[in-house]
């Protein structure tokens, strides 16, 4: 299986891991409201689609921009580092201190994990080819 889909599996598997520890181990009431919204319960499933949902998005982008630029890997870790900074206002809107380190670390868990995993996915030239050249 390529390194990619592999990040995408294993930052759907981190964010999960955040979850199960604060939950169910830490007992952390995952209870958030986003601005101009209502208060929500974040679920293991919302956590296991949302961050399936923003690896598949990352993929297909990262691959869209490789199709079309020769800097598109550099193009797609610019976009995903301002992405994933500006994601991190969202887990503000924890109702306890608890719930916003938890949104905090998923949301940064996500990010490193499909941001390393991709650039470390990337194709690299060969060394025979390189000596060709």
């Amino acid at each position: 299986m390529p390194v990619r889909w592999l990040s995408v599996a294993g930052a759907v598997a981190g964010a999960v891991l955040v979850w199960l520890i604060a939950v169910p181990v830490a007992g952390v009431d995952l209870v958030a409201t986003p601005m101009g919204g209502s208060t929500m319960h974040v679920t293991l499933l919302a956590v296991l689609v949302s961050s399936l949902v923003v690896g598949l998005a990352g993929l297909g982008l990262l691959t869209l921009l490789e199709r079309r630029s020769a800097k598109g890997l550099r193009n797609w870790t610019s976009t995903a580092a301002v992405v994933l900074v500006l994601s991190l206002a969202s887990p503000m809107g924890g109702e306890s201190l608890g719930a916003k380190l938890s949104l905090t670390a998923m949301h940064l868990v996500v990010g490193a994990v499909l941001i390393a995993g991709f650039r470390a996915g990337a194709a690299r030239p060969s060394r025979v080819a390189a000596a060709a050249r």
